[in-house]
C-alpha cells in the first residue's frame, strides 16, 4: 500500500473539524447576552412563583399519619388476695364508675373482722375499768394515810408506857436498896420496861409500814392514772389502736369486691371464676372511651411553629375522610420516643448517620364529636395542625 502524505492527512483533519454555518450560528445565538438575561428572567420568575404557591398552602398547617389513639386506662388491681367467687362482667362490656367487677371470697376477711370488732370492745371496757380502779387506787392511798396516823398514835402511846416503866422501875429500884421491894416484883417492873421499849420499836415499825404501804398505793395509782389521764374512752391509746385494727379490717372486707374506678369499656380481662389471685394481680383494664385523646409523633422539622392550643383537624382509618374529628395541641412529650427506648441509641461513634426524630404532640378531642363517632385506643389517626397562628381552647 502506497503511503499518503503528511501534508495531505493534515489538511483533511482540518476540514474535518470545521464547523457548519448552522453550528455556528447557534453557538452565537446562545452567547447573545440579552438572550442570557432573558431566560434567568424566566427562571427566577418560576423559583417566585413555587415560593409564593408554598406560601399561600404549605405554610399554615403541618401533618402526619404517624398518630394513634391513646387513653389514660386504669388497671384493675385487687388490693387483697382470695380465691375469685364471681366476675360479672365480660371484655367490651361498658362499665360505670362504681360497678361491681370482681368478687372475692370474703369468708377470711369477715372472720378477721369480727376479730377485730371483740379487740376494740375489750379496750373499750378495760379503759372502762381503768377508769374505776384509778378510784379505789384513790381511796387506797387515802387509806394508807389512814394507817399511818393510827401507827403514829399507838407511837405516842408507846412512848408513854416506856416513860411510865422506866419510872416505875427507877423508883423500885431506889426503894429495892433499903430492902421495901421484893426482888420478884423489881424483876417485874424490869419486865415491864423492857415489854414497853418492845411495843416502842413495834409502833415505830408499824409507822415505816405504813408510810410503805402508802408509797406503793400511790405508786399503782400514778401508773393508772398515766393510762387514762388526759384522754376519754374514745381517745386512749389502747382503744384507739383497737379502732384502726377494725378499719383495717372492715376495709379489707369491703375491698373483696373489686369496684370499677372510672367509667369505660373492659377489656383484657384476665381473670376466672375460682382462681385464686394475689394482691396487686392485675386481672382487666378499663378504658375510658369518652375521654381518649391522640398522641400524634412529627417530625422535629415540623414543630417550629406548633404551640399548644392550636385547633387540629383529625381523620380516623376506621371513619375514613368523611368524618373528621376536631381538637386543639395540649402538650408536647418531653422527649423523644427514641430517647425513652429501653436501649438508647448512642450516637458517639464513629459511623454516626443523623436519623430525624420525632416528638409525641398530645391532641385533645371534642367529647361531643367521640360521642358520636367513638375511638379506640391505638386506632390510627392522621392529624393536621393549623399554625396560622389561631387557637382552640
Amino acid at each position: 500500500m502506497a503511503e499518503r502524505d503528511p501534508h495531505e492527512m493534515l489538511s483533511s483533519e482540518s476540514r474535518q473539524v470545521q464547523p457548519t454555518k448552522e453550528e455556528a450560528a447557534a453557538v452565537a445565538k446562545a452567547a447573545d447576552p440579552r438572550r442570557r438575561k432573558v431566560m434567568l428572567g424566566l427562571g427566577g420568575a418560576m423559583l417566585l412563583a413555587g415560593g409564593g404557591w408554598y406560601m399561600l398552602h404549605d405554610s399554615g398547617e403541618v401533618s402526619t399519619d404517624n398518630a394513634y389513639v391513646s387513653a389514660e386506662s386504669a388497671q384493675v388491681t385487687p388490693l387483697v388476695a382470695g380465691p375469685v367467687l364471681e366476675v360479672p362482667v365480660v371484655n367490651t362490656q361498658v362499665v360505670r364508675k362504681g360497678d361491681i367487677l370482681l368478687r372475692l371470697d370474703d369468708s377470711d376477711a369477715r372472720l378477721a373482722f369480727q376479730k377485730a370488732k371483740a379487740a376494740y370492745l375489750k379496750a373499750r371496757r378495760q379503759f372502762t375499768q381503768s377508769a374505776a380502779t384509778s378510784g379505789s387506787l384513790a381511796a387506797q392511798v387515802g387509806a394508807r394515810e389512814a394507817d399511818i396516823g393510827e401507827a403514829q398514835a399507838q407511837l405516842v402511846a408507846a412512848q408513854s408506857a416506856v416513860e411510865k416503866a422506866r419510872t416505875d422501875l427507877d423508883r423500885r429500884e431506889h426503894l429495892a436498896g433499903n430492902g421495901f421491894v421484893s426482888r420478884e416484883e423489881l424483876t417485874n417492873y424490869r419486865n415491864a420496861y423492857v415489854s414497853a421499849q418492845s411495843n416502842l420499836r413495834q409502833s415505830q415499825a408499824a409507822i415505816a409500814q405504813a408510810k410503805a404501804n402508802r408509797g406503793a398505793a400511790q405508786q399503782s395509782y400514778a401508773a393508772n392514772e398515766a393510762l387514762i389521764a388526759g384522754t376519754s374512752i374514745d381517745d386512749s391509746p389502747d382503744v384507739a389502736a383497737a379502732k384502726a385494727a377494725l378499719d383495717q379490717a372492715r376495709l379489707d372486707l369491703e375491698r373483696t369486691v373489686v369496684r370499677a374506678p372510672i367509667d369505660g369499656v373492659v377489656t383484657n380481662r384476665q381473670v376466672q371464676v375460682g382462681q385464686r389471685i394475689a394482691a396487686g394481680t392485675a386481672v382487666m383494664t378499663i378504658v375510658p372511651v369518652g375521654s381518649v385523646y391522640v398522641d400524634a409523633n412529627f417530625k422535629e422539622g415540623q414543630l417550629e411553629r406548633v404551640r399548644p392550643g392550636q385547633p387540629v383537624t383529625l381523620t380516623s382509618d376506621v371513619y375514613g375522610g368523611k368524618v373528621e374529628f376536631h381538637g386543639h395541641v395540649m402538650g408536647f412529650a418531653g422527649g423523644t420516643g427514641s430517647a425513652f427506648a429501653l436501649i438508647p441509641a448512642q450516637n458517639a461513634t464513629g459511623n454516626w448517620i443523623k436519623v430525624v426524630q420525632r416528638l409525641p404532640v398530645r391532641i385533645a378531642l371534642d367529647p361531643k364529636e367521640l360521642a358520636s363517632h367513638p375511638l379506640r385506643v391505638g386506632l390510627s389517626m392522621e392529624a393536621v395542625i393549623d399554625v396560622s397562628g389561631k387557637e382552640s381552647r
